[in-house]
């Protein structure tokens, strides 16, 4: 067996029977593809968009919102030509390895896996509060049920990965659909009742020399509002991690990321506005910690219906829950197959599941989230480890547009069944927009905190 060193990475021959037992399953079409890319990213549209009110206003909001909405299309589309290109489970790091080389492939991964792991821990956490609010009411639920709630979110959905892909997808497909039929109700109702009125968006109390109806901080709540807008948008860029398990990878992987960020863009405008324009207005849902659940009450009440929708509305954390749970599975498999992590991690079962992987991140993933209950909500560990999520994602934005960059100029040769119509000009754009995104996250208290401690 020959090896040769390259910077962190070992090198070496392998046989037919590594690759093997590491090979995946290819059971997903475009739709599938859709239906995950827009389920990883659709609890943003209920929570955690909302606090960019607070920092900018309607009208600063709306700004970063467009500024993020811009460079997230910029990446769609180069990443759309890179997936058929590069048709590899590692996603980013893959696209970054081949550009950059092993040690940025290595620093790419790495964010990945951070942004992967540590997003459902949190969001597991919000289902567990959900599902106790759901049963209690306004009171306590005995402490014990919360962890009975992580533990079986975490099992259940696993389990159901470890099964299939085939069958991952399609649960996730239904699960979606909910998610998205949720917020179309949701803003139907807001439209047809009456209940939105625009002066609720500008309600918020300006600072001296600004005024409620523009931008009641002033221009830098826009820079400071960029990592709340990303929320939006953000964990769609784990589509490519399913290339291998794509049936047509050059025809369906561009069209599932083309259509799941028009989707999103449609249901971000929708969500801001209609959301931010009711009940209490834009002042309230600064500070709301379930945006749409309260917009919710505000438009149906608290009756038969309302309290259906809001019941329903658990669709959409359980969607980015079990979205980014196949995503972290991906991460782990791809990294140990290259011989970052240790090998057995990729290993798959006789379903071509990565077992070990997903077995791990779970792990993993419920520790983070008795460590996040353990030191209290005071302690705001979970908003700051959202943060080192949102904070290692644009890491990878970055790295992977510089990547698309290099690859078109040192490799122009290289076959692309489907080229970005952005060009390096829109990587370019989307570098720039990243690099200032990864800046205002400095900007805000509860990132910087997050990023240097």
């Amino acid at each position: 067996m020959t090896k040769r060193k390259d910077g962190l990475a070992q090198y070496e021959n392998v046989g037919d029977d590594y690759l093997h037992r590491r090979k995946l399953k290819k059971s997903a079409g475009w739709i599938l593809l859709w239906s995950m890319g827009v389920g990883a990213v659709i609890s943003g549209n209920y929570f955690g968009w909302n606090m960019g009110l607070k920092h900018a206003g309607f009208w600063g909001m709306a700004a970063a919102t467009i500024l993020m909405a811009v460079m997230y299309v910029c990446m769609v589309f180069s990443i759309a030509e890179l997936s058929a290109a590069l048709p590899h489970a590692g996603g980013f790091y893959s696209f970054v390895r081949n550009a950059l080389g092993p040690t940025a492939g290595f620093i790419c991964g790495m964010t990945d896996t951070i942004e992967y792991i540590l997003s459902p821990a949190v969001i597991v956490i919000g289902i567990g509060g959900y599902l106790n609010t759901l049963i209690y009411g306004n009171a306590p639920a005995p402490h014990w049920t919360s962890f009975l709630w992580w533990t079986l979110s975490y099992g259940i959905f696993v389990y159901i990965n470890l099964r299939s892909v085939e069958l991952t997808l399609k649960i996730g497909l239904v699960i979606t659909g909910v998610a998205v039929s949720v917020l179309l109700l949701f803003f139907g109702a807001t439209l047809f009742t009456g209940a939105f009125d625009t002066q609720l968006l500008f309600n918020i109390e300006p600072t001296a020399g600004h005024t409620a109806n523009g931008l009641p901080f002033g221009s830098v709540g826009i820079f400071t509002a960029l990592p709340f807008a990303i929320w939006f948008f953000l964990a769609i860029e784990q589509l490519p991690l399913a290339a291998e398990e794509t049936h047509d990878v050059v025809r369906d992987m561009p069209k599932a990321l083309i259509w799941s960020i028009m989707t999103l863009l449609v249901l971000s405008v929708l969500t801001l506005i209609l959301n931010t324009g009711i009940g209490g207005g834009a002042a309230t849902y600064a500070e709301s910690k379930a945006p749409l659940a309260d917009g919710v009450v505000a438009v149906l009440g608290t009756g038969f219906f309302g309290r259906l929708l809001i019941t329903a509305a658990l669709a959409g954390l359980i969607a980015s829950f079990h979205a980014i749970i196949y995503a972290y599975g991906r991460v782990l498999f791809s990294l140990s197959r290259a011989g970052y992590f240790p090998r057995w991690i990729s290993i798959v079962n006789q379903h071509h599941a990565p077992q070990s992987a997903l077995i791990i991140g779970a792990v993993v993933g419920l520790g983070c989230a008795f460590v996040i209950d353990a030191l209290g909500e005071e302690n705001k560990v979970g908003a700051a480890l959202l943060s080192m999520a949102v904070f290692g994602a644009v890491i990878s934005y970055a790295l992977v547009l510089v990547s698309f960059i290099r690859l078109r100029l040192v490799r122009p040769e290289m076959e692309r069944p489907y080229r970005s119509p952005l060009g390096i000009p829109g990587a370019v754009v989307g570098l720039l927009l990243a690099v200032v995104s990864m800046v205002a996250c400095f900007g805000e208290p509860s990132y910087r905190s997050a990023v240097v401690g």
